[in-house]
């Protein structure tokens, strides 16, 4: 895919998730002060990867210009997602003070309207795919499993405590932690897409699932990289603190040329599943490239 053309999707794709993200959750008595939190996480920018990764999928699963018929399904990824970044900067947890540039959301509105307004984002994602429109009821469903599958104590939540409670020390441990925590909600936002674009075929499903599982754990080493090798300002969250916690990484694991070459294999072979499978996969092999080749 030529650069503009790329350029141009990636813009469609986010100022349309925006454009719906700001819908959500309007200023409403008695709830302000937990919809002012929800939103302010919500709405405080961000790659919009996942959300964009089921756009696309659809798109090239059967919706084609189509493509906003998915929107309810990958803004609900994105809620999830929202939601544990707020509960990851807890003090119980991460005790981060600044994400996407910002103060995190319990150093705004304190640790227990954070919590809270994360659980409200949760459920809200459920009902937000469940309502939506656009998708057959089958649809729905089906979207609805997979999320709550990657999100849950077989996905994300299991990484989280695999990696808070669990030390993970050795390369395979490490591979595990983030397989659940990072790799889990990429591969569902891939796979809703297929779903929202009525692909049933298994090898195509397979295809986007060994896509999503490489560009996934790409994704998190690159993190690892950055978490060293980046500025608080580019990055938007406090740098080295894995460090300062004593915390395993891929980086202190591997080293970073290991790290670097490792962000390029999975790449390649992240693209290497759509070959052949997916006649339109120009946009996502180049959306791969550029998330292992990031700075920020």
């Amino acid at each position: 895919m030529q650069h503009m053309a790329f350029e141009t999707q990636y813009a469609a794709y986010q100022e349309r998730i925006e454009e719906h993200l700001q819908g959500l959750f309007p200023d409403a008595s008695p709830r302000e002060d937990l919809y002012d939190a929800m939103r302010y996480s919500l709405l405080a920018g961000g790659k919009r990867v996942r959300p964009i990764l089921t756009l696309e999928f659809a798109r090239i699963s059967g919706l084609g210009q189509k493509w906003e018929n998915a929107l309810c399904a990958a803004c609900s990824v994105e809620l999830i997602h929202t939601y544990s970044l707020i509960h990851d900067d807890l003090p119980c947890m991460d005790d981060d003070s600044l994400r996407r540039g910002k103060p995190t959301n319990h150093k705004v509105y304190g640790e227990t309207m954070a919590v809270l307004a994360g659980d409200a984002l949760q459920p809200a994602a459920y009902e937000h795919i469940l309502s939506c429109p656009t998708l057959s009821q089958a649809q729905r469903l089906e979207c609805a499993l997979l999320l709550s599958e990657a999100s849950g104590p077989h996905g994300m939540v299991a990484g989280q405590v695999l990696d808070t409670l669990h030390a993970p020390q050795t390369e395979a441990e490490l591979m595990e932690v983030h397989r659940l925590k990072t790799g889990a909600m990429i591969r569902a936002a891939c796979m809703m897409g297929c779903v929202c674009g009525g692909e049933n075929d298994p090898a195509i499903r397979q295809a986007a699932h060994v896509y999503a599982e490489n560009v996934g754990m790409a994704f998190q080493i690159k993190d690892d990289i950055l978490d060293v090798t980046a500025t608080t300002q580019t990055l938007g969250k406090p740098v080295g603190s894995d460090a300062v916690n004593g915390k395993a990484t891929f980086l202190t694991v591997l080293g970073e040329q290991a790290c670097e070459t490792l962000v390029r294999d999975l790449t390649e072979r992240a693209k290497a599943a759509l070959y052949g499978v997916f006649p339109e996969c120009d946009f996502l092999c180049r959306l791969a490239d550029l998330l292992a080749g990031r700075n920020h």
